[in-house]
């Protein structure tokens, strides 16, 4: 098996196409297909269901699919490593934050970072936390922002701050009256929420299946203007953190009872390597936060 050969591999089985595949590798797609039909060949197995032009994984392809992932992983690691041992550093930092902190948090340190080391590329990825843990484990991104639960045992992580989820109205609205507000009172208003894999759709969904009760969600998004634009027209609620709401005076936040914390982490795969930028940026980030803390 050659490297090149399961790279093709992987590309395919992720896409199901082999049209799509060549051109998200840049190559002609003849190529693609002579590469897997050798790979087929060689290993004296099909790899690939092939028909009505649908391509779908085998038994076979599906078990080779998971060893492929980590060889692949394995071998850009180590070309990377042997690259920054002679001097030949590529400066990339690709990190994957959600869109409040993204918006909110992450803004300074990423440009006192950028200051302090201008020769280094910043890619910032946004998603939810489910996504970005997939991709830190396919090595998409090196680092990414999570909530610490349900991280699988591949992952490396630290804690870099802990905020409270409050309940966000408008002006007008009768929770403004109370200084606590139930996961009862709450689910009884519609709801303005992100989608899933979001931390804050996950904090929200375990509370309701906690709990018993059933989502009434009015809209459904991730722009988090518009949330915030739909919470100060009355179209509903949501819950944001501090940070979002604390310079907007038309938004109005009470905290839940009890109250609910989220643990959020930076991570990274564990037996993966961290380049000599995402290392600097790594130690970067948790010397801010430390400062933040104390």
């Amino acid at each position: 098996m050659e490297v090149k050969q399961l790279r093709y591999f992987l590309a395919v089985s992720d896409d199901l196409s082999f049209t799509k595949a060549a051109s998200r590798l840049g190559v002609a797609q003849p190529a693609v297909s002579m590469s897997i039909q050798k790979l087929e060949h060689d290993l004296a197995l099909t790899l690939l269901h092939r028909a009505d032009r649908k391509v779908s994984l085998t038994d076979e392809g599906r078990a080779l699919y998971q060893y492929a992932q980590r060889i692949i992983q394995i071998h850009d690691d180590a070309e990377l490593e042997m690259k920054e041992r002679r001097g030949l550093v590529k400066g990339d930092v690709r990190i994957g934050i959600s869109s409040m902190l993204g918006s909110y948090y992450f803004p300074p340190i990423l440009m006192a970072f950028k200051h302090q080391y201008p020769m280094l590329n910043l890619e910032v990825i946004e998603g939810g936390t489910s996504d970005l843990q997939h991709k830190i484990e396919k090595g998409e991104i090196d680092l990414g922002v999570v909530v610490a639960e349900d991280v699988p045992d591949s992952l490396e992580m630290r804690s870099i701050l802990t905020e409270e989820m409050l309940v966000t109205v408008d002006e007008t609205h009768s929770f403004t009256e109370f200084e606590k507000i139930t996961p009862e009172q709450f689910f009884s208003q519609e709801l303005v929420m992100f989608k899933q894999g979001y931390f804050h759709r996950k904090a929200v969904d375990r509370l309701a299946k906690e709990t018993g009760a059933s989502l009434n969600i009015g809209f459904e998004t991730n722009l988090l203007p518009l949330i915030k634009s739909i919470i100060k027209q009355g179209f509903g609620i949501s819950t944001l953190l501090a940070m979002v709401t604390q310079d907007d005076d038309a938004l109005i936040t009470r905290p839940f009872d009890p109250p609910i914390f989220l643990d959020l982490n930076i991570a990274w795969r564990k037996h993966g390597y961290l380049s000599h930028a995402n290392k600097a940026f790594l130690d970067f980030l948790l010397a801010y936060t430390l400062t933040q803390k104390t």
